[in-house]
């Protein structure tokens, strides 16, 4: 790859930082260490007082600009860390760096993404706003306890069968109310199929005689304590999941209470024109007109 000057970079000032989890590698340009007097790669620590103390050489140095690695999510801290303190960060896929031709042997990871970043020739990936991040994390984290949830209802149909509990059967959906009824019962300690089988819900298409059919097994010490471990965890998420459905539902209200000003609205007839002003709405939540069209 041909070197260009320095006049010619699009980011002189851009330094790289090859991230780790334990520590980072940093490199900043040559011509600003030798004005700072230092050597223009170091590495530092994954503490928060090591990153602030990078945020300080960096801008000590005179940089403006920092490329990180996307580097499972060990990148995080660092970006934060250094978007605070004032730096434009870019967060880019470690895989570009591969597709570049003219690396030397000896040149380390942060030197060459310094590099590529001074001339330009990387691409950031796209992170959205902080309150947009503190939405998605909550929304991520509701993700993950309804998947831990649904592998709980697996160990409790697991442990049904293994006691020849035939209940999904005769219930299409065993978490439904008439399931849900028929296990706590079976955990609270009932096992006479006949009491069990009264809390057939009328609307439920098998009859009285199949679930008590369905619900004839053999009753394992085992099973019947893995039965009321996955019930118990079941409900235990149930609750994690109100609480992370209260707090997504309060984010919400409070991003969409924002109003945008979108200036003057186009004229609408009188049968198109909307009681309920969707453009508005979005714009409150997303920040900007969705709506708008350019050209």
């Amino acid at each position: 790859m041909a070197m260009r000057k320095r006049d010619d970079e699009v980011f002189p000032n851009a330094a790289g930082i090859d991230i780790g989890a334990s520590s980072h590698w940093v490199a900043v340009p040559r011509h600003l260490a030798e004005q700072a007097g230092c050597e223009p790669v170091r590495e530092v620590g994954a503490m928060t007082d090591d990153l602030n103390a990078l945020a300080d050489w960096l801008l000590g140095c005179g940089v403006d600009t920092v490329a990180l690695e996307s580097t499972g999510v060990y990148w995080i801290p660092v970006y934060e860390v250094l978007e605070q303190r004032g730096l434009t960060v870019w967060l880019v896929d470690a895989r570009q760096m591969k597709y570049v031709p003219g690396r030397k042997s000896d040149v380390q990871d942060c030197q060459w993404l310094q590099k590529l970043m001074s001339l330009g020739l990387l691409r950031a990936a796209w992170r959205p706003a902080g309150e947009v991040c503190v939405v998605r994390a909550v929304a991520r984290q509701r993700e993950v306890l309804i998947a831990e949830q649904a592998s709980w209802v697996q160990r409790m149909q697991k442990a049904l069968v293994q006691m020849n509990l035939q209940l999904t059967e005769v219930l299409s959906d065993v978490m439904g109310q008439t399931g849900q009824a028929i296990i706590r019962a079976i955990v609270a300690g009932e096992r006479d199929p006949k009491v069990l089988a009264r809390h057939r819900h009328s609307r439920i298409k098998a009859s009285a005689e199949e679930i008590t059919k369905a619900l004839t097994g053999n009753w394992r010490e085992e099973h019947l304590f893995v039965l009321g471990q996955a019930l118990a965890m079941y409900d235990d998420i149930a609750r994690h999941l109100v609480e992370c459905e209260a707090k997504l539902r309060a984010l919400l209200a409070e991003r969409g209470a924002r109003r945008v000003d979108l200036g003057k609205a186009p004229k609408a007839g009188a049968k198109s024109r909307l009681e309920f002003d969707v453009r508005q709405a979005l714009a409150n939540w997303a920040g900007v007109d969705l709506t708008r069209i350019n050209g």
